[in-house]
């Protein structure tokens, strides 16, 4: 018995020692070579590309372009898309998976008992959908999860305590968030089986694309698009300090679309929210800072 628990621990400090590894060196080479599914350079063409709009199409057109917090939510942009991955989230991840499938070999069975449909054996635009509904959907519901559950609240507030919206207050979020987005997500990805990495970047960079914008100081709705993509007119009121009494959980959950909150009935634009107050009950007690905020869950009972 011991023997096989030290066997075990070796194994995952094997785990935890090459996936820092392998993201440091995927992290270098992103920085030093440009190529097209380059998710550094991404990042930094489409938060420019969006911040453009913003300069030459705003909203509120009194919002300074240098906005309340802009350098902090830059600053959270690229810790949560990158330095994050490097600190806590690759080796949670690989761990994860790696006990996952631990627990499913005691019972004689794999991860792959339970794939459904193997995306890559799909036309690829019929796959890629699929791929894309299925994240979303899931990302949609895990959004509600954390208005809803109080414990996960404490994280998200970090999110909500935007008090001016634009493109880089989409990456203002708790480290303890993509955890559960990413752990809640394993499952349905391996019922839909693998996706080639190509395919993952279209995705990836669509729902960058379309969170930046859904941020951004722009008022656009996309006209009749509004009913399947989420946008800055329908995602503001997601930011809105004063609820519905009968909507005290939230509005508006939509990552990229928009179509489930329609759907399932928690859509909510009851007239233009351009200068609405954003935020949420007590944020006037909220900390200010990076570190306070990232600290606050844990320090709030």
């Amino acid at each position: 018995m011991m023997e096989v628990v030290v066997v075990s621990m070796g194994k995952y400090f094997e785990l935890f020692k090459s996936s820092y590894r392998e993201y440091f060196n995927y992290l270098i080479d992103e920085i030093t070579h440009f190529h097209w599914e380059n998710y550094f350079y991404g990042l930094i063409i489409v938060s420019l590309a969006v911040w453009g709009l913003e300069i030459l199409f705003p909203w509120r057109k009194n919002q300074k372009i240098f906005r309340k917090d802009f350098w902090l939510d830059t600053f959270y942009m690229f810790f949560n898309f990158f330095l994050l991955n490097l600190i806590v989230l690759i080796f949670l991840s690989n761990a994860t998976a790696q006990l996952f499938n631990d627990f499913l070999s005691l019972f004689g069975v794999s991860i792959s008992n339970f794939q459904l449909v193997n995306l890559n054996q799909l036309p690829f635009g019929l796959g890629l959908l699929v791929f894309f509904l299925v994240t979303d959907f899931v990302q949609w519901n895990t959004h509600k999860l954390l208005h809803r559950i109080p414990f996960l609240w404490n994280f998200h507030k970090v999110h909500h305590s935007v008090k001016e919206m634009g493109f880089a207050a989409h990456l203002r979020y708790h480290w303890m968030e993509p955890v559960v987005y990413k752990s809640i997500l394993y499952i349905p990805l391996a019922i839909i089986g693998g996706f080639e990495v190509s395919a993952v970047a279209i995705v990836h960079f669509t729902a960058l694309t379309i969170g930046h914008l859904n941020h951004a100081n722009l008022g656009w709705d996309y006209g009749i698009l509004k009913y399947i993509f989420n946008n800055p007119k329908m995602h503001i009121w997601h930011h809105a300090k004063e609820l519905p009494p009968d909507r005290r959980f939230g509005v508006n959950y939509g990552i990229s679309l928009s179509v489930w909150d329609y759907l399932f009935g928690t859509n909510h634009i009851p007239f233009d929210g351009r200068d609405i107050p954003l935020g949420f009950h007590g944020d006037e007690q909220f900390p200010k800072d990076f570190i306070h905020q990232e600290l606050y869950p844990v320090k709030t009972k």
